[in-house]
């Protein structure tokens, strides 16, 4: 458990779709690490694909063959921990569902920095789409085309300044 050591979460700390899994579709992945008394997502699932047990202070499990992708638990987790992964995008790209709470908004065919879960630039990506109904509580949703191989590792992003300076 390196998060302990550093404060990062690891691959390795999480429960992740198998490979046969993330080729089928999208899938929420939750990066949730700590025991907390905490339930929003199981709550927010209408698939019914999250669990938390035996108390509520335990990691979310998900079970990953009821998981549709639909990415209703990200809005609802307040640690910002959940996200959703679709592998299969387009012919090149995933697609990356990440929580968002910094304004101004990106807008749909923005270019940006994607960044690792340590803030570190790792490619380039472009938003696809923001949701952010009075429903999802005001926490926006950000849709991220990146290289395939980016999928597992793009968590956050940095807006580039419009002249595509840093």
């Amino acid at each position: 458990m390196n998060y302990l050591e550093n404060g990062l979460v690891e691959l390795s700390d999480l429960q992740l779709p198998d490979a046969e899994r993330l080729e089928r579709g999208p899938v929420v992945v939750i990066e949730c690490v700590q025991k907390i008394p905490c339930n929003p997502c199981v709550e927010s699932c209408p698939h019914k694909a999250i669990a938390i047990e035996p108390t509520v202070n335990d990691i979310p499990r998900v079970d990953f063959d009821r998981c549709t992708g639909c990415g209703l638990c990200i809005h609802h987790c307040p640690g910002l921990a959940i996200f959703v992964v679709n592998q299969n995008h387009d012919a090149d790209r995933a697609l990356v569902l990440i929580p968002y709470e910094f304004e101004p908004l990106p807008v749909p065919g923005e270019k940006v920095d994607v960044c690792d879960r340590a803030g570190l630039k790792v490619g380039e990506g472009e938003i696809i789409r923001i949701r952010n109904a009075k429903i999802q509580d005001r926490t926006p949703v950000v849709s991220i085309a990146v290289a395939r191989p980016l999928a597992m590792v793009v968590r956050h992003f940095k807006r580039m300044k419009p002249n595509g300076e840093k």
